[in-house]
C-alpha cells in the first residue's frame, strides 16, 4: 500500500493528498513534521535526507519533493487525464507546477509565515506588504491564462492545477487585501466543488 509521511497542514503534503484523493488510491498517511517531529529520526532521514515532508513509499519506491510526487502518481495512475498524454500538454501542465515553485512560493512564504506562524509583535509587515504587492502582479498571469479555459491548461483538471490550487486556497484565507480576479475566483469555485479538494486542501491555516 502507498505510504505517505506528512502532516495535513503542510501545503506540500496537501498537494500529494489531493492527488491521491482525485485518484482514489488506497493509502496510509503517517503524521510527520511540525509538532509531530520524527523527520530528524534516523529511519526517516534514511528515506528523505532533507528531513522534510512529504515523503512517499510505493511498493518499495521512495520519493520526495511534492510536485514530483504529484507528477509520479498522476503519470502512474491517471495517464491521459491528470497527467496529459500529449507531450506538449504535459509540458504545459508541468510549466505551471514549476512556476509555483520558482515564482509564487517565495512571496507566498513571506506572507504566510509572517501572518500565520509568527507572533504579532515579531512580524515584518514591510516585507509582507512588498510580497503582497508582488503577488497581486503575479496572479494576473494566471488570471489571463484562465480567461478562456476552466482549468489551468484546458477543459479538465490536470496535475497542473494541483500546486496552484493549494496555493490559491492559502491566498484566499490569508488576512490581507486582494484584488478582484474573476477568472481565478471562478476556477477556485470549481476546485471547491471537488470532494478531494474539500477534504485535503480546504482546512484551516496553521
Amino acid at each position: 500500500m502507498l505510504k505517505i509521511w506528512g502532516r495535513i497542514n503542510s501545503i506540500n503534503v496537501q498537494k500529494v493528498m489531493w492527488t491521491v484523493g482525485e485518484l482514489g488510491l488506497p493509502h496510509e498517511r503517517i503524521d510527520a513534521g511540525g509538532a509531530f517531529g520524527r523527520v530528524r529520526d534516523p529511519d526517516y532521514l534514511a528515506l528523505n535526507p532533507n528531513g522534510l515532508v512529504p515523503t512517499i513509499e510505493d511498493d518499495g519506491f521512495v520519493l520526495w519533493e511534492s510536485n514530483t510526487v504529484a507528477r509520479y502518481l498522476a503519470a502512474k495512475h491517471s495517464p491521459g487525464r491528470l497527467c496529459p498524454s500529449d507531450v506538449q500538454r504535459r509540458a504545459d501542465a508541468e510549466r505551471w507546477m514549476d512556476w509555483v515553485l520558482t515564482t509564487l512560493n517565495p512571496p507566498m512564504f513571506t506572507v504566510f509565515w509572517n501572518l500565520i506562524r509568527t507572533p504579532v509583535d515579531q512580524r515584518d509587515m514591510k516585507a509582507v506588504e512588498a510580497a503582497r504587492l508582488k503577488l497581486c502582479d503575479l496572479w494576473q498571469i494566471l488570471e489571463a491564462q484562465l480567461a478562456k479555459r476552466p482549468y489551468v491548461i484546458g477543459a479538465e483538471l490536470t496535475m497542473g492545477d494541483v500546486p496552484l490550487g493549494c496555493t490559491i486556497n492559502r491566498w484566499y484565507h490569508l488576512p490581507l487585501e486582494r484584488p478582484k480576479m474573476p477568472n481565478i475566483e471562478a476556477w477556485y469555485g470549481r476546485l471547491k466543488e471537488r470532494p478531494a479538494f474539500k477534504q485535503h486542501v480546504m482546512i484551516p491555516l496553521t
